[in-house]
């Protein structure tokens, strides 16, 4: 599969060169099947491409994400994943547990009252393309998580 011809033309029209691992770049993010790290596109990019250094695949991510064209976030496990941005695609963000470390998905409207909030009260149009919220999933909270059992002390809001 060949990069989607969106962001190549998005690349095209910004005066940017479509070069073999910037299309190899795009594609493997656009086929992974999750976010994926920038430590898991060198990995893929350097099956066919051996001597690619890992610089060029994060001066290409963060060309990428200038240009708004893919998502940067951090769900909580030391790295930073990537996702593509595109309008057709489903936006979605993140809730993840402190805990356990489980990751669930959530809706992309629940943040539009925040954005409108923003911006008319502070004039501040906020980008909320992927976005992480960190705390205890209802499992952790009643001790039920993979985490283990609750410490001495902690109290869940259940």
């Amino acid at each position: 599969m060949t990069a989607h011809p969106t962001i190549v033309e998005s690349l095209r029209q910004e005066g940017y060169r479509l070069t073999p691992q910037r299309i190899m770049i795009l594609d493997i993010i656009n086929d992974s099947m999750s976010h994926i790290s920038a430590e898991e596109i060198h990995r893929k990019v350097q099956e066919q491409y051996p001597f690619v250094n890992i610089s060029t695949i994060y001066r290409t991510l963060n060309l990428l994400k200038k240009l708004r064209l893919i998502s940067e976030t951090d769900l909580g496990d030391g790295y930073v994943r990537y996702e593509l941005l595109e309008r057709e695609r489903h936006r979605h963000h993140h809730l993840v547990c402190r805990q356990c470390g489980e990751s669930f998905a959530f809706e992309d409207e629940l943040l539009k009252p925040l954005q409108i909030r923003l911006l008319k009260e502070y004039g501040f149009a906020a980008d909320v393309d992927h976005f992480a919220i960190f705390g205890l999933c209802q499992r952790c909270r009643r001790g039920e998580g993979r985490g283990g059992v609750r410490k001495e002390g902690q109290h869940g809001a259940d």
